[in-house]
């Protein structure tokens, strides 16, 4: 008896393959969380992509004061200056894909991460910055990011996000 890989690549089997690539890149969206991290995001920006967005959200505050109202659309900025809506932005996303610096605040990535939740988007978190950070500094940026994205990479090499965009297909 043949094994799964054999039969699968007898001739029999052959007439149901696929031989077309996938017909579409990733639509991703690229989000500075802070602002060391919007210098790798506008270098990252300017090679070529197919479908890679780049945002900054280094301009977000948190919360609301009490009685103020909240715009999901007054803190995401483009690289271009522009505000974005997040609820836009991650309807048109296959994948969210945070960067962070160590040692720096991540609030903001509670709410994107609860906008992709909702919309059924995948998130990522990259951590750079992490050769020079203490344990301690490391562990706290993880446990910001940690409840709100599907994986978290922690990256000694800022080239290492070039790297995995382009594994991603953006």
């Amino acid at each position: 008896m043949d094994s799964e890989s054999a039969r699968m690549s007898s001739a029999a089997e052959a007439k149901f393959r696929i031989d077309a690539p996938n017909s579409q890149p990733r639509a991703i969206k690229v989000i500075a969380l802070d602002t060391p991290s919007e210098r790798i995001v506008k270098e990252l920006s300017r090679s070529p992509w197919q479908r890679a967005s780049f945002l900054t959200a280094s301009a977000f505050s948190g919360a609301p004061q009490t009685g103020g109202r909240f715009s999901m659309g007054g803190w995401l900025i483009d690289l271009a200056g522009r505000t974005k809506d997040l609820v836009d932005e991650v309807a048109s996303a296959d994948l969210v894909v945070m960067v962070a610096s160590a040692g720096e605040n991540a609030a903001a990535a509670a709410i994107i991460g609860e906008a992709c939740q909702l919309r059924h988007v995948m998130t990522t978190a990259l951590i750079i910055g992490s050769a020079s950070t203490s344990d301690e500094t490391l562990s706290k940026m993880l446990a910001q990011l940690r409840p709100h994205v599907m994986m978290l990479v922690i990256s000694s090499a800022d080239e290492y996000i070039k790297d995995m965009l382009t594994a991603l297909r953006a």
